[in-house]
């Protein structure tokens, strides 16, 4: 079993945190962080932020995301977080989970969903419903 957190300047952010960093803008640094975590390729990680491979390839570390970019790897800051609160901080299981096809997403994998900001909703329901004990 592989455990991992995510690093302080990422945990959990709360609504108005994430709209403020989200207009401030993230580092690519950042989001190479949190890539890392849950075993993002490049191309998953582009699909994320709604943008192009290339694009993100030219961002350096020390580079901001875009606002639409920046607001999108907060919420998947927040997605993983709750993902390894519910997996007991299993870097592993959640990497698997966010791959494997759910029923309640219409046998989809929550990493297809969040090109969407609906996805983000549905995949964090899915974990809610997880948390407690809820099955399909």
């Amino acid at each position: 079993m592989a455990f991992a957190t995510l690093p302080p300047q990422t945990a959990v952010y709360t609504p108005y945190t994430l709209i403020d960093k989200a207009r401030q803008g993230m580092l690519r640094s950042e989001a190479d962080q949190v890539a890392q975590l849950a075993s993002l390729t490049d191309v998953e990680l582009a699909r994320i932020l709604n943008m192009s491979i290339r694009n993100l390839h030219r961002l350096k570390a020390e580079d901001k995301l875009t606002r639409d970019a920046s607001e999108r790897l907060l919420l998947l800051t927040n997605l993983l977080q709750h993902g390894l609160d519910v997996f007991d901080e299993d870097v592993q299981t959640l990497a698997e989970w966010l791959r494997s096809p759910i029923r309640e997403l219409n046998t989809q994998s929550p990493l297809s969903l969040l090109d969407t900001t609906t996805g983000f909703g549905l995949v964090d329901d899915v974990l809610g419903r997880i948390e407690h004990g809820i099955v399909g």
